[in-house]
């Protein structure tokens, strides 16, 4: 089987199981599993796939640079945004993550509500200023571009004293096996500081995320208050989430 094929069956099964084993791989095309991890590694070098011990999961698709993921499900993470910004309740402290869902957020918030937000997000807290009743608080540090959030020591450190009712986290992974992932090292560890800080976790995941795997993890699924999908998320989809811990609902449900 010439090396053309073999990584289109590979990415087709891929689609299909959400997973392939190198192993079984090589013995179903008799071949060696040296040649299926070359047939891997380039292919997640091409960012078609996220390696892991013994074989591979789908790469997500939501691991380009903020402007690239603001063309991506716009209509879904409206919808989340909404129901994101439905969640916040008057008086609470809230960690809103960056991201074009987090922008969702902030655009949808109550014009009455009277809340703390904090972030580490210039875009966000830009946009959650048109509320004329919700204090912003910026966690400063590095400005990483590529998602316009700020990294590193200074945000863990500013995290350390807070003690929030709720973060909206966002993610670029999430799978059943592989859990919560995002595509930077820096990102990975600021999301995990502020999830430790907050009482209650909940990701907003459009549909690209889904069943997909990012280089460095977050957190488990089963460390979720909730995951919240596109309404229009298949049943499969959902089973398969729950098998992994995810306490899933739907948009737009309680």
């Amino acid at each position: 089987m010439l090396t053309t094929q073999r990584k289109k069956l590979i990415l087709a099964r891929l689609a299909r199981d959400g997973q392939v084993v190198a192993k079984d791989l090589a013995a179903e095309w008799d071949t060696s599993e040296d040649t299926i991890r070359r047939d891997l590694r380039e292919l997640a070098q091409a960012g078609r796939l996220q390696r892991v011990h013994g074989g591979a999961l789908p790469a997500s698709a939501a691991v380009g640079d903020l402007a690239v993921r603001a063309q991506l499900s716009t209509g879904e993470k409206a919808e989340l945004g909404r129901h994101g910004a439905a969640l916040i309740k008057p008086g609470q402290v809230v960690i809103l993550d960056g991201g074009t869902t987090a922008l969702q957020v902030a655009r949808h918030l109550d014009p009455d509500l009277r809340a703390t937000l904090v972030t580490h997000s210039p875009n966000v807290a830009v946009q959650a200023a048109q509320q004329p009743h919700v204090e912003i608080i910026v966690l400063g540090g590095r400005l990483f571009r590529h998602s316009m959030v700020n990294v590193g020591a200074a945000v863990i450190e500013a995290a350390a004293r807070l003690r929030a009712d709720l973060y909206l986290m966002g993610v670029t992974g999430v799978h059943p096996q592989a859990g919560l992932s995002t595509g930077d090292a820096e990102e990975a560890a600021v999301k995990h500081a502020l999830h430790q800080r907050a009482a209650e976790t909940v990701v907003l995941a459009s549909s690209e995320k889904l069943l997909a795997a990012s280089p460095f993890v977050v957190a488990p699924l089963a460390a979720l208050s909730a995951l919240v999908v596109p309404a229009a998320t298949p049943e499969k989809t959902l089973r398969a989430l729950r098998q992994g811990g995810a306490p899933v609902r739907r948009a737009g449900t309680g």
